[in-house]
């Protein structure tokens, strides 16, 4: 009988381990992230190292995404590990991407550039912060993940500032590397990525993808487009490529929502004139 109590025991504590794993993987994305703001902070760091402090970042993004699938996987989702992935995401994808650009383009612009690249910080927090709190039940438990999210979300925003720096990097031509790294276009990409970070409009999760007629075009034109760009330039155009789609999408549906709502309610459409 104490033996059988033993057994028990040891499963128990075999379970509990568990919540460990996907709390590992959030940390080897702070590690990353920790790890690319050291490799392009130096003073003396140079092209090569914010290349390799992008890719440190892309190693992030892959980590935040195995953390979750891990927790739905192992059933250990909780309510810690939803405040760790933020805290993590505003150091990998915030803190890392900002200084990154800081440190290639927009260190020219002095206390301007240094602003912008802290809004994108504070945006990318409070993007997090209201993410957390649409998300979490009344038990403090996560909810299952909807249609659509309110606001860019962080990676994805930092996607195309890494990516925007590889490309630069991989440019060949240097008309075009100079187009890539512009101070101006750069500083014009955080400020817009931070103002839809923090905005109302809603982006599809990808949560519930069904695949009918006009999804399955969709698909073929983003995989083609997306194939035939990387193909002639090189991966990082062709990421650039598809989250610049990703936003695109998510302002015509909310423009599409619009125009519905004001059909509908004529009253509103004169209230707008």
């Amino acid at each position: 009988m104490p033996r059988a109590n033993e057994d028990a025991a040891v499963k128990v504590d075999l379970r509990k381990t568990l919540f460990i794993l996907p709390n590992l993987f959030t940390l080897s994305s702070v590690l990353c992230g920790y790890y690319a703001i050291l490799t392009c902070s130096s003073p003396e760091a140079t092209s090569d190292d914010f290349y390799r402090a992008s890719l440190l970042i892309i190693f992030a993004m892959f980590f935040d995404t195995i953390d979750g699938r891990v927790a739905r996987l192992t059933k250990t989702q909780s309510a810690i590990g939803v405040q760790l992935d933020s805290l993590a995401d505003v150091i990998s994808f915030g803190v890392a991407p900002a200084v990154l650009v800081y440190r290639w383009s927009l260190d020219v612009f002095g206390l301007l550039g240094m602003l912008c690249c802290f809004g994108y910080i504070a945006c990318g927090a409070i993007r997090l912060a209201r993410f957390n709190v649409l998300t979490m039940g009344e038990s403090g438990a996560p909810k299952k993940p909807g249609k659509y999210i309110v606001g860019l979300p962080i990676p994805a925003a930092a996607g195309i500032l890494i990516s925007l720096v590889v490309a630069n990097t991989a440019a060949r031509e240097t008309a075009l590397r100079d187009v890539l790294g512009s101070p101006g276009l750069i500083l014009a990409v955080v400020l817009a990525l931070s103002f839809f970070m923090v905005s109302t409009i809603r982006f599809r999760s990808f949560k519930d993808l069904r695949l009918n007629r006009r999804t399955l075009v969709f698909m073929a034109v983003a995989i083609g487009s997306t194939v035939f760009i990387a193909q002639r330039y090189h991966v990082s155009f062709a990421l650039v490529w598809l989250l610049a789609c990703y936003i695109a999408i998510a302002l015509a549906e909310s423009l599409l929502r619009l125009a519905r709502g004001l059909r509908r309610d004529p009253n509103a459409e004169e209230q707008a004139h």
